[in-house]
């Protein structure tokens, strides 16, 4: 994989408003363990306010010899996660080969692309389809979390809370519809058209779609990780949930196929409840009561994994906020078209 006169792999990374995280982020992926010519980093900056772009022009001077990959700073006018990576296709070298997703939020460990190499080597092998990109596990800083972040996390790592996203905890290499921080093949999404620029959010579940009905593959694997940082308050944690749900609608109204059950479970069991109210059924509270017995049990639970008895509360709350917020979101999708988010900041 690679040679060439230029770098094969280039790490894409939108941002908005990230200067509280994108030095940490950028400084993990300009001290990877493969040699420094075969990668670059492209930032597409959608007008940050907070000095993002004076962080990553400082290090594009600290790191400006070629012991390290090159960096670069874009403008990214149409401000999207869809736009910027569009745009950083059209900028690339013609050498590059593979594109990373990364996000400003995030960081990895020095050997992340030699790891991400690597793993694309095991999952080509495995696949009887042309391979069109491999996820990563998402990880949450084992140190340093808030308490609202454990609390999320906490909720993330439920049965309760998981839907076999991107925050998925799996430990095999496996094929999947749904992997995160891909690696690429470029000519598979040159092939499909690149990024849907029309989803401001779930742009990623849509183009793996896509690619999935153009015969290519997608694989996951456990051997490369990233660590991201979720939300660390319960008003951005509500703001994600209902984006996630209101972007899944949109993106289910184009691949109906991509539906699971479980996501209106939420949905079903509030519409079922109302219905027996209405109708003047004794026991119409047995659901409602049945979902916040399940969810004291989870409570208790995870405070003992996790070793803190803050999550009696902090759990039930987190996840009662991620069915509400996606199931409304849901819903939502059906009759607003969407906006630009306000919750990273």
């Amino acid at each position: 994989m690679g040679g060439g006169d230029g770098p094969s792999y280039a790490t894409i990374i939108p941002v908005l408003n990230e200067r509280n995280h994108i030095e940490m982020c950028l400084r993990s992926l300009l001290q990877q363990s493969i040699d420094p010519s075969l990668h670059m980093i492209m930032v597409l900056d959608g007008g940050s306010t907070d000095g993002t772009q004076d962080v990553v022009q400082a290090l594009q001077k600290e790191f400006s010899s070629k012991e390290y990959p090159e960096l670069m700073l874009l403008h990214n006018p149409g401000r999207t996660v869809s736009h910027g990576r569009n745009q950083a296709m059209k900028h690339l070298p013609s050498t590059v080969q593979y594109l990373i997703e990364m996000i400003g939020h995030a960081r990895v460990n020095s050997t992340h692309l030699e790891d991400r190499i690597q793993a694309w080597e095991t999952c080509k092998q495995l696949s009887a389809q042309p391979l069109a990109g491999v996820g990563v596990k998402v990880c949450s800083p084992t140190t340093s979390m808030t308490r609202v972040e454990s609390w999320i996390e906490s909720a993330l790592l439920s049965p309760l809370g998981q839907s076999g996203g991107q925050f998925s905890d799996f430990s095999e290499v496996e094929a999947t519809q749904v992997p995160a921080f891909v690696m690429h093949l470029r000519e598979a999404v040159e092939a499909v058209g690149g990024w849907d620029e029309s989803y401001l959010t779930s742009q990623d579940s849509e183009l793996s779609m896509r690619l999935l009905e153009a015969g290519y593959s997608l694989y996951r694997s456990p051997s490369s990780e990233v660590i991201m940082r979720k939300r660390e308050r319960l008003g951005k944690w509500w703001k994600m949930s209902h984006r996630y749900g209101f972007w899944r609608t949109k993106v289910l109204k184009k691949h109906p196929k991509r539906a699971k059950w479980q996501e209106f479970l939420p949905i079903i069991g509030l519409a079922g409840t109302m219905a027996l109210f209405l109708g003047g059924v004794p026991l119409w509270w047995v659901g409602a009561g049945l979902y916040l017995g399940v969810l004291a049990i989870e409570s208790m639970r995870q405070s003992i994994l996790r070793k803190d008895i803050t999550c009696l509360v902090g759990t039930p709350l987190a996840l009662l906020i991620l069915h509400a917020g996606f199931s409304f979101g849901l819903v939502d999708g059906l009759f607003r078209k969407g906006r630009m988010p306000s919750d990273r900041s």
